[in-house]
């Protein structure tokens, strides 16, 4: 048996590389075989017979060869031949000059006269047109005609041949038929079992002249990075290809990943590829394979979505070469390819799949893109958001040392010109249980990070091929001071869909934090208290026993009996959870000097108004006492409606509106298609704000030494224009008071930010207080709600 170095995939350089040292002038030139078909070095690798005609992707014929051997071959002096399916007329192209092993010949031949693609710089050219569908290629040691009938493949000189489609001539059985879009290329071009079908298939044509493959892969076009291209679509979007080839680094139920083990010198091009089998594949990792598929871009969530496309080759054909080391993964990070470390986008209006620019040095949405399908390590990485019940867990490599503004207990803060980018999810859906349970933000891991780079729900992902574990860190759940003597302490706690069916250890765990952690505050503004059936979706609105349960658990907790205060909803209009009627309402104390002002409760759909009432030492009244802040304004439209109660401590007034702003719902994700990311949510905040705004000058107009806090889950930032519309309105904004480092009430995807707030209105912002953001939930997997709550310890002027 002859000896050929195999080459992983279709086309591919010899694996050592001591036989391209050879000097030009010392040439080993092959001599020709005498009479067999079969070749040891040179081979026909691919006929394409439709460049020019109506569709062709290239505009003329060609035909391709590869050395499969271990020396460099003189094709002076020999000629490729081509006669018609039943012809025995031969056409004659000569060639001329030597090809390397491991590398292309690339004969340019006749067109149809139609469109397409200039081939690539030919290696010789010729004038012959051949059929698209049927015909044979005879490589000739010679130039002299042939002259045989329908026995050429074994004639005297012919060093390899191909029938194809319909040829009365071929090497045990006729290759597939081409077509104006399809060439005939053999599967791995390093291998020649002398049958033309079974070594060759019908794919989209790849010429390759005697420049191309010159790696120590020596792998044929298409290379998967040739697939990917520079940009977040393929350039070969929709189109088949053949001998993609690669090694396997990571298997999932329904495909696997693989990647080129010879990179090219460009970082803007992935080296890895997804194939989606859509049944369990047979591969294994570091099974080196030639895959033929489909070039396709899949959004995860539907075409609708802002998601990103990962691209995959699907209905693949996968053929296993051998095994083969797999690639050593490229390090995000010091000592590799290191983030952008603040902008995702800055280049792109728009649809970045569309926008024609793609900068993988300076965005990071470009940055990660270049990686897809690729295998990657991150350093010493350090929690910067919880595990959560999918197996995720966002991170910063090299413990952060490239990222800012980190927090004061290991996250890292959301910034309005500063997203973050360099994050990066861990997930297990490769490896299921390779993310640790329990991880909490500041923990570190056992190890490196290592896996592929995939994308979904609007996020790049690691996915982990190595499990690690946890290694704790001394993050700890924070309680704060209460309130001195003469203050007033009024908290705001998102309880996170709280109804009666929910265990009876939820509330006896947000009981603990509103004693222990939160120091029994006098008015808790909460969010998102369910009625008495939950998610059920009935008729039920009332939520006395949610509001029951709730208080009786932090009396059992050892903590003062709250009274309440609430204004039911109409059934099904403030959003939320479906069923779940959520509203926001008062917990207060009755044992401090406290009360509630006495009134009259307004109704679901009852706006309240102001009222002047003429006593200096009271000078506004409400007309119903809690009331609802203009509940049927279009901006509260399935949303919670704010509740404005007035409260006396020590005698005197206090109003204190309780906020559950419209949600974020709807939002591109950071990582989405659309850049800057589109926020029609933020609409709605806005106009919300001016309601409350309003109803705020109203008050302030009466007396403008009012006492007004506004609490509350606002579901926007402390630098969005909602929030920006209370400042304007005379609030202070007590989170933006903080330093950055201590800037945030939520964890989401690994950004710290804050969501919910307290605002003053001028004379408590004035007098003496305090206040602290008490992080007991948002950065702890065993988290009671998704909101840490906060607290402000007032002095009432």
């Amino acid at each position: 048996m002859d000896r050929v170095i195999s080459p992983p995939a279709r086309r591919r350089v010899l694996a050592g590389v001591g036989a391209l040292a050879l000097a030009a002038a010392s040439l080993a030139l092959a001599a020709a075989s005498p009479a067999r078909a079969a070749s040891a070095d040179v081979v026909v690798s691919e006929v394409y017979g439709g460049g020019g005609n109506s569709g062709a992707p290239y505009a003329n014929d060609f035909v391709e060869l590869y050395n499969r051997g271990g020396a460099p071959v003189s094709l002076s002096g020999w000629s490729v031949q081509y006669a018609s399916a039943s012809g025995t007329i031969w056409s004659v192209t000569a060639l001329s000059g030597a090809i390397q092993p491991g590398r292309h010949y690339l004969v340019k031949l006749g067109s149809g006269g139609g469109g397409g693609a200039a081939l690539p710089t030919p290696d010789a050219t010729g004038s012959t047109n051949l059929s698209a569908t049927s015909g044979k290629i005879a490589l000739v040691t010679s130039t002299a005609k042939l002259t045989c009938g329908a026995d050429c493949d074994r004639a005297a000189g012919v060093r390899d041949f191909v029938g194809y489609g319909s040829a009365n001539d071929y090497e045990t059985a006729p290759a597939a038929s081409g077509s104006n879009t399809l060439a005939v290329a053999r599967a791995n071009p390093a291998t020649d079992t002398d049958d033309n079908a079974a070594d060759f298939a019908a794919g989209s044509p790849t010429p390759s002249n005697s420049s191309a493959g010159g790696d120590a892969c020596g792998y044929p076009s298409p290379r998967i990075r040739d697939v990917q291209g520079a940009s977040h679509l393929s350039p070969r979007n929709g189109q088949q290809v053949s001998g993609v080839r690669g090694v396997v680094t990571a298997v999932r139920s329904t495909g696997f990943w693989f990647q080129d083990p010879c990179p090219d010198a460009d970082p803007a091009t992935s080296e890895g590829l997804f194939v989606y089998t859509s049944s369990a594949p047979t591969v294994q990792v570091g099974d080196e394979v030639s895959v033929n598929g489909t070039v396709t871009e899949y959004r995860p969530g539907g075409s609708t979505t802002a998601n990103l496309t990962v691209t995959e080759l699907t209905s693949p054909t996968v053929t296993r070469l051998g095994t083969k080391p797999v690639p050593a993964p490229t390090v995000i990070g010091n000592g590799g390819r290191v983030p952008p470390a603040s902008v995702i986008d800055d280049d792109a209006t728009g649809d970045v799949e569309a926008s024609g620019t793609f900068d993988a040095a300076t965005d990071a949405i470009d940055f990660y893109e270049s990686l897809e399908g690729m295998r990657v390590q991150v350093n010493n990485p350090v929690a910067v958001g919880p595990s959560n019940a999918y197996g995720e867990i966002p991170v910063l490599g090299d413990d952060g040392a490239n990222a800012s503004v980190r927090t004061s207990r290991g996250g890292i803060v959301l910034r309005q010109a500063d997203p973050n980018p360099e994050r990066i999810i861990l997930d297990d859906a490769v490896l299921a249980g390779s993310t640790p349970a329990g991880v909490n933000v500041g923990d570190h891991f056992s190890g490196p990070a290592v896996g592929v780079i995939d994308y979904s729900f609007g996020n790049f992902k690691l996915e982990l091929t190595a499990a690690l574990a946890r290694v704790a860190g001394s993050t700890g759940k924070e309680t704060t001071a209460p309130a001195g003597s003469g203050e007033l302490s009024v908290a705001t706690f998102n309880v996170e869909n709280l109804d009666p069916t929910d265990p009876q250890s939820k509330f006896d765990a947000l009981a603990q934090q509103i004693v222990h952690n939160l120091a029994s505050p006098g008015i808790i503004a909460v969010e998102e208290v369910q009625d008495n059936d939950g998610p059920a979706n009935t008729s039920v609105v009332d939520a006395d026993q949610t509001w029951g349960k709730l208080i009786t658990a932090i009396s059992n907790a050892g903590g003062p009996t709250y009274d309440y205060r609430q204004v039911n909803p109409v059934d099904d209009a403030d959003g939320g959870e479906p069923g779940g009627n959520i509203r926001v309402g008062f917990l207060f104390r009755t044992d401090i000097g406290l009360e509630f002002a006495p009134g009259t409760p307004g109704g679901p759909t009852t706006a309240v108004g102001v009222v002047s009432t003429g006593d200096p030492a009271d000078p506004v009244g409400l007309t119903h006492n809690p009331g609802r802040i203009d509940p049927t304004d279009p901006a509260f439209d399935n949303s919670r409606k704010p509740l404005v109660g007035k409260f006396r401590f020590g005698g005197k007034p206090l109003f204190v509106i309780a906020n559950h702003w419209n949600s974020k719902g709807g939002d591109d994700p950071l990582f989405g298609r659309y850049q800057p990311p589109r926020r029609p949510s933020e609409t709605q905040r806005g106009q919300q704000a001016q309601v409350v705004a309003g109803f705020i000058q109203q008050v302030l107009a009466v007396d403008p030494q009012a006492r007004i806090v506004v609490a509350g889950d606002l579901n926007d930032f402390e630098y969005s224009g909602a929030v920006q519309t209370l400042v304007d309105a005379g609030l202070t904004d007590l989170p933006a008071s903080l330093p950055d480092a201590e800037r945030y009430t939520y964890v989401y995807e690994g950004n710290s930010q804050v969501l919910d707030h307290i605002l003053l209105s001028p004379s408590l912002a004035g007098a003496p207080h305090g206040y602290d953001v008490v992080h007991v939930n948002a950065e702890f997997a065993d988290q009671t709600s998704d909101h840490d709550p906060q607290v402000a310890r007032l002095t009432l002027p």
